[in-house]
């Protein structure tokens, strides 16, 4: 019983607070709009009437101008709006293509004049004004900024690049944790996991990696506003920046998109280091490797119920297999023809230039070793073990010791996202909305020498299979309880899914070269192991 009252007394401490938060101008999933009404001589009016009408939606907040002749409507949707003022003995005014974005306040005064209420003055929207409302510093992309800025992969997170003061890292996590592409980037010199990702103002950001869990889809975003300095205090996971991206929401009309890109490797240009001529795949023929990368999809958005229920939806795939082609280092020719055979005797390592010493002579620490003569080693010291690992490699393609192996070849990469989003003026003080939002990922690519390892040819050099479900849902409401008590929930959840399945799994290379306790016949302990040779 003790728990119980606890809990319900922890709601209602919460419920209470939610009633009683201030009046904010600017919060990070709504816009606000303010102003002052005044007659020809600049004296303010108060008791008229203000309507603030979405463009799009047909919908409208009413409220009345105090005694200063100030107004305010917030909790608005980032979307186009216009502004109509009445009072008596003055003409009715509207000012229109007010565009408002979220966590950001539009001014906009009207100047009334004298005349018959029957009569309308309609008035274009100014030139935005220097914000003296809020000290934050900010960069606001609209939908059709987001949409056209040349974004490599038609990636959201390169938007951040696109603000003063920031700079993208010279690493990435490993491809396989983060097949959404987020970009680590870097805000004003602080470290790219103090930056925070919003969606829809619930959190997007996963606090272990600090990268974005859901990579929102161009076709969805309405809008993204990167801060980075003086951002709100409700933004408490950021230290270096945050990035609020808002989901777009349907209209009175239906509206949708159809779109495609691909690219291929028909006009690339052959690398010259690490796709030679001589090089070519015996099975294609082709000294460049197959690359496709694709992605289409779709929008759709309208009216559920005109003037008050809205929909929007959006599908994306992309479908890419990654063709790439880099050097490696096998052993040399010589090394191959001598090392583990019975008739040369010794294994012939005078091609390389380090000193190769026998570890049987000498101190325990190393020192006072004798080297072997000529760097030549007998066949009855090499482990059966090593010299099968040695006939694991594949041949070297041009001379040298260095890089003189040239690999090709390709990983796949596909990915098919969702988002729903449902938008509800329920009444004249009451919008709710609710939005999911779905991605899945799978990415392959084999290794440069198969099951025993090497450079992979998947996105970013993976080796293996990595699949990746990713979810987030977003919902919540806000009530008018007065013109200057509102309430404003909102939830979030969100959930990242890697799983990752590494070269090799399910093989047992260890026990086939001879090397026991490894491969202990669970898929744990399946694969090939790491060796590192040297201190």
């Amino acid at each position: 019983m003790k728990k119980v009252l606890s809990l319900v007394s922890v709601v209602a401490l919460a419920m209470f607070m939610a009633l009683w938060t201030p009046l904010a101008q600017g919060q990070a999933v709504y816009g606000s709009i303010f102003g002052t009404v005044t007659d020809p001589s600049g004296a303010a009016i108060p008791n008229v009437k203000v309507a603030v009408t979405d463009q799009t939606k047909g919908t409208t907040d009413e409220v009345t101008t105090n005694d200063s002749g100030n107004y305010s409507v917030t909790h608005l949707i980032p979307d186009t709006y216009s502004v109509r003022v009445e009072g008596p003995g003055f003409k009715a005014t509207e000012q229109k293509d007010i565009v408002v974005s979220a966590d950001t306040s539009v001014h906009a005064d009207v100047q009334l004049t004298v005349g018959s209420n029957s009569e309308q003055v309609e008035v274009t929207a100014e030139s935005p004004q220097l914000k003296t409302d809020r000290a934050d510093v900010a960069t606001i992309f609209n939908d059709r900024a987001v949409e056209d800025l040349p974004l490599f992969n038609r990636n959201f997170t390169a938007l951040v690049l696109a603000s003063p003061g920031t700079q993208q890292l010279g690493w990435s996590h490993a491809s396989s944790e983060n097949p959404q592409g987020s970009l680590q980037t870097k805000v004003n010199g602080q470290t790219f996991a103090g930056t925070g990702f919003q969606l829809d103002g619930t959190d997007n950001r996963d606090p272990i990696l600090g990268i974005i869990i859901i990579n929102p889809t161009l076709e969805s975003v309405t809008e993204a506003k990167i801060t980075s300095q003086n951002y709100d205090a409700e933004f408490g996971q950021a230290i270096a920046g945050v990035v609020a991206s808002q989901t777009k929401s349907g209209s009175n009309s239906v509206h949708g998109s159809i779109f495609g890109f691909r690219r291929s490797d028909a006009f690339q240009a052959r690398d010259p280091f690490a796709q030679s001529p001589r090089a070519k795949n015996p099975i294609t023929g082709r000294t460049i490797p197959p690359s496709l990368y694709g992605q289409y999809g779709a929008s759709i958005g309208g009216p559920i119920v005109k003037d008050k229920l809205f929909f929007f939806g959006d599908y994306q795939a992309t479908r890419s297999k990654i063709g790439s082609s880099f050097l490696q280092s096998v052993p040399s020719a010589l090394v191959r023809s001598t090392c583990g055979n019975a008739s040369s005797g010794v294994c012939d390592l005078s091609e390389y230039a380090n000193v190769i010493y026998d570890p049987l002579t000498g101190a325990a620490d190393g020192s006072g070793r004798t080297p072997f003569a000529g760097n030549l080693i007998p066949n009855n010291r090499l482990s059966p073990q090593a010299v099968a690992l040695l006939n694991e490699f594949p041949a070297p393609t041009s001379a040298g010791l260095i890089n003189n192996f040239a690999a090709g070849g390709n990983g796949v990469f596909n990915n098919d996202q969702f988002n729903v989003r449902i938008d509800d003026q329920t009444t004249s003080k009451l919008h709710t909305f609710g939005r999911y939002s779905f991605a899945k990922y799978t990415l392959t690519g084999n290794a440069a020498f198969g099951l025993l390892g090497g450079n992979g040819f998947g996105t970013g050099g993976f080796a293996g299979g990595s699949k990746s479900r990713d979810q987030s849902l977003a919902a919540g409401f806000d009530y008018a309880l007065s013109t200057s008590v509102l309430t404003d929930f909102r939830f979030g959840y969100v959930r990242y899914h890697v799983n990752v399945a590494p070269n090799g799994v399910g093989t047992t290379p260890a026990t086939a070269v001879g090397i026991p306790g490894l491969n202990t016949g669970t898929s744990f302990t399946s694969g090939q192991p790491s060796f590192f040779v040297g201190s």
